[in-house]
């Protein structure tokens, strides 16, 4: 028989429990069409999103719930202790009208100025922010032609704090997927993110970031998959990315190329990556900053240009230019704006990697002259390479490039068909097993 102090307590949890679900029910969640939104796809729905929203912060905080149809919409502003959450089976539409998307220059200054003005979601300085649920967010990216500026971000977050992005599916972008720009303490996890429409088309942007989890994510991309930044004088560190599947044109993981800040204190594990038109894996530091602390462990790769791609070059771009023609293009500094020095390079490891279907241009690490990539580990690494390397390819003298943009392709067919190490310090192979399906008359290692 039960004891009544057992009983009051249950009778007491049971009661307490329907205040606060019914509290949620009757007073959080906010639901779009109860502020005029159509859900038909056709009907411009920015206002009714938007009121909800505002209505949600100005009661402390809630739900704003899209459920049941197609939400046509511009440029929407989260604002603080707002969660939007967007039902299974329900779509987020970004107008195709670019004047749906308001122009909206951050405060906190950067070289992403030169990319954007536009955004179909956006939040600067709030906190207690999440995007959530089930369905799916379409930015319909194919009808924006032209240079940046005309091509909306989907999602761009600045210096923000305690974000939270789940669940939901990304698609269509007409430029980046998901930036998040000096945010602090963020969570992204279990999203999907399918965007080969446009230029431009990052999955996710980490960018001067403090305190990042990435994680279950599958992100098949036409730009890099997840690429990690500092486009201004901030540090992004203290990021984790793990139980991944990337698919890209370009990188599926990297550091740079934008690295004013640099890069400290980063994990990337547990991931499968295939179909990459570039690295599987890019570690790079070309605009001064220090790159320091990084870990690359068991990840799986098939069809990807190189395996590991490491550079410390010297573009120096500062972070405050004008551009033209983007990251790989020139660049103008403002009067009395110095060129960043040369930044550092060291304390990497990589181990536990298996790549299949890699190409003939090879793995390089990479400094230059007084300025070598320093306490590097590379141990369990298995790739197997397409070969085909001629006599000519081992004899090549290799140009330093200290400004040329970094990619894994930069120098061409390496003289190793494996590795090409150049200007390290302190660099060790630990259970290295390298093969070639074609004969390849390079060696496996030139350093």
């Amino acid at each position: 028989m039960m004891s009544r102090k057992i009983h009051s307590i249950l009778v007491i949890a049971a009661v307490f429990g329907i205040l606060v679900s019914g509290s949620l029910a009757e007073a959080k969640i906010f639901d779009v069409r109860s502020y005029g939104a159509a859900g038909d796809g056709k009907v411009l729905d920015t206002q009714a999103i938007q009121a909800a929203i505002d209505k949600c912060m100005q009661a402390g905080g809630g739900i704003v719930c899209l459920s049941g149809g197609r939400f046509l919409s511009g440029t929407i502003y989260l604002k603080s202790n707002v969660a939007l959450r967007i039902e299974a089976g329900a779509v987020l539409l970004g107008s195709k009208n670019l004047k749906d998307y308001p122009v909206t220059i951050a405060e906190l200054r950067s070289y992403t100025d030169n990319y954007t003005e536009k955004s179909l979601i956006y939040a600067e300085k709030v906190e207690n922010i999440t995007l959530t649920g089930r369905g799916a967010i379409d930015g319909q990216g194919k009808f924006f032609k032209g240079p940046y500026k005309v091509r909306p971000y989907m999602i761009r977050l600045i210096e923000c704090k305690n974000v939270t992005v789940e669940d939901l599916t990304l698609q269509n972008s007409a430029m980046w997927g998901l930036h998040c720009l000096a945010c602090e303490n963020v969570t992204i996890n279990g999203i999907g993110i399918h965007s080969k429409v446009n230029h431009n088309n990052d999955g996710i942007d980490i960018d001067g970031c403090d305190k990042v989890r990435i994680s279950n994510c599958e992100i098949n991309s036409g730009d890099d998959a997840i690429v990690l930044k500092s486009t201004l004088d901030r540090v992004c560190r203290n990021i984790t990315v793990t139980n991944c599947v990337l698919s890209t044109n370009c990188n599926a993981f990297k550091c740079g190329t934008e690295s004013n800040g640099g890069f400290q204190n980063i994990t990337f594990s547990n991931s499968v990556i295939y179909d990459t038109g570039r690295a599987g894996i890019t570690l790079q530091l070309v605009d001064g900053g220090v790159f320091d602390r990084v870990i690359v462990s068991n990840i799986n790769m098939i069809n990807v240009t190189s395996g590991i791609f490491i550079r410390l070059g010297n573009r120096a771009r500062p972070y405050q230019a004008q551009g033209k023609g983007g990251s790989a293009g020139t660049f103008t500094a403002p009067e009395g704006v110095k060129r960043p020095g040369m930044g550092t390079m060291s304390n990497i490891i990589i181990s536990n990697v298996q790549a299949v279907g890699v190409s003939k241009t090879g793995c390089s690490i990479t400094g230059l002259p007084d300025h070598p990539v320093e306490n590097v580990t590379l141990e369990n690494i298995r790739i197997r390479y397409e070969g085909g390397g001629s006599c000519e390819n081992a004899k090549r003298e290799i140009p330093e490039h200290p400004e040329k943009y970094p990619s894994c392709g930069m120098f061409g067919a390496l003289p190793a068909y494996g590795f090409f190490v150049r200007h390290a310090e302190n660099v060790r192979f630990q259970h290295i097993d390298l093969a070639f399906e074609q004969d390849d008359h390079r060696p496996a290692l030139v350093c």
